[in-house]
């Protein structure tokens, strides 16, 4: 669905100014994101909200937001600290003066209201639009996500130019929502539709910590444990040191060990062992 043009203005020049710095590092992690849908707040009248967008839209892969008239002024010092480190979105804020013009280069609307029996509109779920909106995105196509005042949400005119409106299953007898709470909703099903988390970066420490114990890591545990235990006459009897010696196997080998564990459980058993010694 084509957009109108609108205001021939387009977004008003508004650089933001804010005392968070942003790196190369930063940079080259965000641009290395997936296309995604852009963010649109209409009228917003708290600063926290706009930053808690900020942040919930990095969090899931989603880093170009624009505002619509917002109410609570801009820049604004409250949403930089609600932000919290999320500054490459809030950074590239795009304002405009009307809807249309925030939205005249996009295809696709998908707008949130509680309003769905007024409008004759396709309604979908979070995930639903998620996975409309990637296949749109993939053909090259501009996706948006629409939400409204906090007070009031969106008006009749911006609801009649959404393709679709999301609905968010919640209490009926106590149904508001928070406006950052609603983004945060909406990008997470689309974290989930482009899997982010399959991806996720980890340092060496923490790939080192996650890599599974070999079979020999493990018996050499059980060995070396069985030799500790027999140093200080744990089992008594040779019968004992059969039956026990079965048990303490079956103990170890029943759960799945990383190559830490075992090497932290080998350090352990060395430090008891030592304490118990003759000396």
């Amino acid at each position: 669905m084509a957009r109108p043009a609108g205001s021939k203005s387009g977004p008003r020049s508004e650089p933001m100014t804010t005392s968070m710095k942003q790196t190369k590092g930063d940079r080259d992690w965000v641009d290395a994101l997936p296309a995604a849908p852009v963010v649109i707040l209409c009228r917003p009248q708290i600063g926290e909200n706009v930053g808690a967008a900020a942040r919930a839209m990095l969090n899931f892969g989603l880093r170009d937001l624009r505002l619509v008239k917002p109410e609570c002024g801009w820049p604004n010092a409250k949403a930089v600290a609600m932000a919290s480190g999320a500054t490459v979105v809030l950074n590239e804020v795009q304002i405009f003066d009307t809807f249309e013009a925030a939205t005249a280069d996009l295809h696709h609307l998908y707008a949130t209201t509680a309003r769905l029996r007024e409008m004759k509109k396709p309604v979908v779920t979070p995930g639903e639009a998620m996975i409309r909106a990637k296949a749109q995105l993939e053909a090259g196509h501009g996706v948006g996500l629409v939400f409204g005042a906090e007070r009031t949400g969106l008006e009749n005119e911006e609801l009649v130019l959404a393709d679709a409106l999301v609905r968010i299953q919640t209490n009926p007898d106590f149904s508001s929502l928070n406006l950052a709470q609603a983004v945060l909703l909406i990008v997470h099903e689309w974290g989930k539709v482009v899997d982010l988390g399959a991806g996720q970066r980890l340092l060496p420490k923490e790939m080192a910590e996650d890599v599974p114990a070999t079979k020999g890591d493990i018996a050499g545990l059980l060995d070396h444990m069985l030799v500790e235990l027999e140093a200080v006459d744990f089992f008594k009897s040779p019968q004992r040191r059969v039956s026990l010696g079965n048990a303490v196997k079956l103990m170890i080998e029943r759960r799945g060990w990383t190559q830490a564990e075992v090497n932290l459980m080998r350090g352990i058993v060395r430090e008891i062992a030592t304490g118990h010694r003759p000396r």
